[in-house]
């Protein structure tokens, strides 16, 4: 069955995202159904955001989950064949849909299709340098993963494949991070093809999903989990040792620079270098992605 608008719905992750949610979902046609999972169980945000959009449901999640898992919450609510995973902080431009739905006309099969980021500077994808070294022409091209933030996954070909039943999508044991490249690798390892439809375009602010007013915050969280994420990753794929050999010099120079700032009395800057060291030893003794932001309100 081919990508059409009623075969289509949109899955959003928020978390203390209402700054930036509108335009997301403005960007969108209001004949495709988005599912919002709120990852900050807000009352207030479901009953706003239900009354003034028709096609938006929103899930409160019992707590925060993170992203990988966010998703995979509300992809169980999904009953269209293809859904666009997008972050709140991504804005789509005027014909992006279309093109992704004429695109996929010309591929044969694929288990995701991803629109193009529109800062040429941090391409939403990655190249298997093997195969493809340079594509330079509006025609899709196939890659060996693609950023999390916009992507789109054809269920129907997914659920068919054994690795990835019962909504085995994203890795749940990742919060934030690298939870879309390992999705993209155990796909291509099963035998599944990832394409980029250049013309179809975006823009991603980039860190702006949460609001600023937390940006402290959420800072720690994502140094704790960028390493975390790195070091869970690479156990996985390419076993323990490895893991510790490519993470241990990231973790000695967060000590250093957590040392220097300490004497500095940098708080911030001792904070976040802290939260490196943390999230490697964590990830090192085997403990799971447990740090949380530290929001109330």
């Amino acid at each position: 069955m081919k990508i059409t608008k009623q075969n289509l719905s949109v899955i959003i992750v928020t978390f203390k995202s209402d700054h930036v949610i509108d335009n997301c979902i403005q960007s969108i046609s209001n004949e495709i159904e988005i599912i919002i999972v709120d990852n900050s169980n807000d009352y207030k945000f479901k009953e706003s955001i239900e009354r003034k959009y028709n096609n938006v449901k929103c899930i409160l999640s019992s707590n925060n989950l993170g992203m990988g898992p966010g998703n995979n919450l509300g992809l169980k609510y999904v009953k269209t064949d293809y859904a666009i995973v997008l972050n709140p902080d991504v804005i789509l431009e005027k014909n992006t849909i279309q093109t992704i739905i004429d695109g996929s006309q010309n591929i044969n099969s694929f288990a995701i299709l991803a629109p193009l980021s529109d800062d040429e500077k941090y391409p939403n994808y990655k190249l298997d340098a093997k195969k493809i070294k340079n594509p330079l022409n509006d025609i899709a091209f196939k890659v060996k993963s693609v950023d999390g933030f916009a992507m789109v996954l054809n269920l129907k070909r997914i659920n068919k494949n054994d690795n990835f039943k019962n909504y085995n999508y994203f890795d749940e044991n990742f919060f934030m991070y690298l939870e879309n490249d390992d999705f993209c690798k155990r796909l291509v390892e099963s035998g599944e093809n990832i394409f980029v439809i250049p013309k179809a375009k975006i823009k991603h602010l980039g860190a702006k999903a949460v609001n600023d007013i937390y940006a402290h915050e959420v800072e720690l969280s994502r140094n704790w989990h960028w390493i975390w994420s790195k070091f869970y990753y690479n156990k996985k794929h390419f076993g323990f040792f490895s893991a510790v050999l490519r993470g241990f010099p990231s973790f000695l120079t967060s000590i250093l620079k957590f040392l220097i700032y300490l004497s500095l009395n940098k708080v911030k800057k001792k904070q976040i270098y802290l939260q490196r060291v943390l999230g490697f030893t964590n990830a090192l003794i085997g403990k799971n992605s447990y740090y949380r932001p530290k929001i109330n309100s």
